[in-house]
């Protein structure tokens, strides 16, 4: 019988069998013989900063790599001077009317599915080739929105191009990064006028919040991929959350970097009563004229919007993407202005895709769901042209337009319809009764402005109605700054909803270079991981545990009868809760006893779930997602205590979780990250 610790309840932990429980009545525990370890002491939680101190190596310089559903780009700052952050070199190719500080997230791979091109230059080869050999090419957009989609995310998650052919999402995101290693690396020699190393550069790759475990941990296999970093080298590679990096660029601003979206005051020289396209043009003017310079200087003392907020103040930083939108709030600690995240990162799939997908149900209603998908298939490449022209159009649209805004059909696309249906284009536009929408003689889809406005609606809808969900919550309540950051936060149309709706709430702001926000916050959060202090946890974790049988609360399908003692078995026995706030670098430590002390393997199996109230893990959402297997073998010459302790701790706080198991006696130990992929 394994004796009991002080303070512990009688908690057996076993070491569970390694499949995944196939019903709800099954037991993990049951296969298992006789191998169990017991409670040595109550758990603990200890503060251990230095341990994340210990890690830290001297890199020359951080690269942050912004990987978006539409848009990609990189910066870096050597840490001898962190006030500069250098956004890339200005890309090839880009289309009028749109920034090209960064590049189309499209990836083209040639027929026998090997790397060609990405960005502008791969969108530009795709367009050039001739419609027969493009069917051949593999090449996709907007993907990354795939790994927050997929419900069951894997290594072997597939992808489709856009000639229908499926190619594996982990080569994709692989070859995407592998690419701004190369350009940065380059850049970086350049600018040295010599080779610059790899092992000298410390990345970060930006993810949104409300990105589940998995997709976070698909990130980092990739870079590994990649030949970013490696596994046993895996501190060099930082995955930074999205609107925490936003969070961390936006308080070093002062108010000239900003446009206020409110009727309170004059700000940057232009009086709220000014429309907020007003105070955009001027402030998009100001950035054509410093456009040569893509080195931003940001003031180590920390900008004058942070001068106005004292000790515990709030702020909600909006995260307004291609994909997604993600809000997270933070509340300010004093002296050092450290951040401390008050309530879990929310959103949901609100980008400004859905936008496009909008106007493709438009095309839909217009010219037959059939022929458009038949036409993607057939005709990729002027599939990738007609959306390149709505997008332009779609950043002409504003609140107070009046004019129609044209869409140019390619030539492709008139011809392929009047082949497959046998009328023209204007015949199809003509029945649609889409009235909003006309034919123009030069070849282009006319739309209303107040068309175009409704291709915008159910998104924005969707992000203000998230908002105010977010502003319901006590903890978000007497909010100061709401900050608008993101590529569709450029959007008018989206700036003047949220001033409508929260502008007598708080002070609405939004960076400048809103689209770059992001990726400026990253490389800061780079130089100093520490800067968030508190985080909440995401998930609920525990592990598997036996408890005394209790007659009446355990279910007797859970009964197990070993040497004479009952117990219940599949107990979830919690180490942190969902949403629980998380110091960074913070333990929970717990101490073991195996029930045999010539025990050579322990394995000890770690679960997570959305859930709090999580009893069992054979409750339903419980998910495996971390295996610590000690192996003691070879240490028999060693002389094993009657009691043998084995420890272990779980690093929280930080975007990415630890786990450790140590045997006290021999001081061997195991470490694992947190397997979300592979269970």
């Amino acid at each position: 019988m394994p004796c009991q610790g002080e303070g512990g309840a009688g908690a057996t932990l076993f070491f569970l069998s390694e499949t995944a429980p196939t019903s709800a009545y099954s037991s993990p525990a049951r296969s298992l013989g006789d191998t169990g370890i017991t409670p040595l002491s109550p758990s603990h939680i200890v503060n251990d900063t230095d341990s994340n101190v210990s890690e830290q190596q001297a890199f020359l310089v951080v690269v942050a790599i912004d990987f978006g559903t539409t848009s990609s780009g990189y910066a870096y700052s050597f840490t001898k001077e962190p006030e500069c952050i250098h956004v890339m070199r200005r890309w090839e190719g880009g289309d009028p009317g749109v920034s090209n500080q960064k590049t189309p997230t499209t990836i083209l791979l040639t027929p026998e599915r090997k790397f060609h091109s990405f960005g502008y230059a791969a969108r530009d080869f795709y367009h050039d080739l001739d419609p027969n050999e493009a069917k051949q090419w593999l090449y996709l957009e907007k993907f990354k929105m795939k790994l927050h989609t997929t419900g069951d995310l894997t290594m072997d998650t597939d992808l489709t191009a856009a000639n229908g052919k499926k190619v594996k999402a982990l080569e994709i995101f692989a070859y995407a990064l592998q690419y701004f290693k190369e350009q940065a690396l380059k850049e970086l020699s350049d600018q040295a006028g010599s080779e610059f190393e790899n092992s000298d550069v410390r990345w970060v790759i930006t993810v949104p919040a409300i990105w589940k475990q998995p997709a976070k941990q698909f990130m980092r296999q990739a870079a590994y991929q990649a030949g970013l970093v490696s596994p046993e080298n895996s501190e060099q590679l930082i995955i930074a959350l999205e609107p925490e990096a936003a969070s961390i660029y936006c308080r070093k601003l002062r108010l000239h970097q900003m446009i206020e979206l409110s009727s309170k005051a004059a700000v940057n020289g232009y009086s709220g009563s000014d429309t907020v396209g007003a105070g955009f043009t001027q402030a998009k003017e100001h950035l054509r004229r410093n456009r040569q310079s893509r080195t931003f200087l940001v003031e180590n003392v920390i900008g004058e919007v942070w001068s106005e907020l004292e000790e515990g103040d709030k702020y909600v930083v909006v995260d307004s993407g291609g994909g997604t939108v993600d809000l997270t709030v933070h509340q300010i600690r004093l002296p050092e202005g450290h951040l401390k995240e008050l309530y879990k990162a929310t959103g949901g799939p609100y980008g400004s895709l859905g936008v496009d997908y909008e106007f493709e149900k438009l095309l839909y209603k217009i010219f037959g769901e059939d022929f458009i998908e038949q036409f993607k298939i057939k005709r990729p490449a002027a599939w990738v042209d007609l959306m390149i022209a709505f997008e332009s159009r779609k950043r002409a649209a504003a609140p107070d337009r009046t004019n129609p805004l044209n869409i140019t059909l390619p030539f492709s696309f008139i011809d392929y319809y009047k082949k497959f249906r046998g009328h023209s284009v204007e015949h199809a536009l003509r029945k649609s009764n889409v009235d909003f929408v006309k034919w123009s003689s030069q070849g282009m889809l006319r739309m209303s402005p107040d068309a175009m406005n409704a291709l915008f609606k159910p998104t924005i809808d969707s992000i203000i109605e998230h908002l105010r969900d977010l502003f319901q919550k006590p903890e978000v309540s007497t909010v100061k700054f709401l900050f608008l950051v993101g590529g569709f936060a450029e959007a008018p149309l989206l700036q003047q909803a949220v001033q409508a709706a929260f502008g007598d709430q708080c002070r609405i702001i939004i960076p400048q270079d809103v689209g770059l926000t992001i990726l400026k916050g990253a490389v800061l959060f780079g130089l100093d991981p520490t800067v968030i202090k508190v985080r909440r946890s995401p998930l609920t974790y525990g592990v598997g545990v036996l408890n005394r049988y209790v007659e009446g609360k355990h279910p007797p399908e859970k009964l197990l009868v070993k040497d004479g003692t009952r117990w219940c078995t599949d107990v979830f026995d919690k180490f942190i809760s969902a949403d629980q706030s998380v110091a960074l670098g913070e333990l929970v430590k717990r101490s073991y006893t195996p029930a045999k002390p010539s025990q050579l393997v322990i394995v000890i199996n770690i679960y997570s779930s959305e859930h709090d109230n999580v009893s069992f893990i054979t409750d339903p959402g419980v998910k495996k997602c971390g295996t610590l297997r000690l192996d003691l073998t070879g240490t028999s010459g060693t002389a094993v205590p009657a009691r043998r302790e084995i420890q272990t701790l779980m690093q929280f706080g930080d975007t990415e979780i630890k786990a450790t198991a140590i045997d006290i006696a021999t001081s061997k130990s195991v470490k694992v990250g947190i397997d979300f992929l592979n269970y």
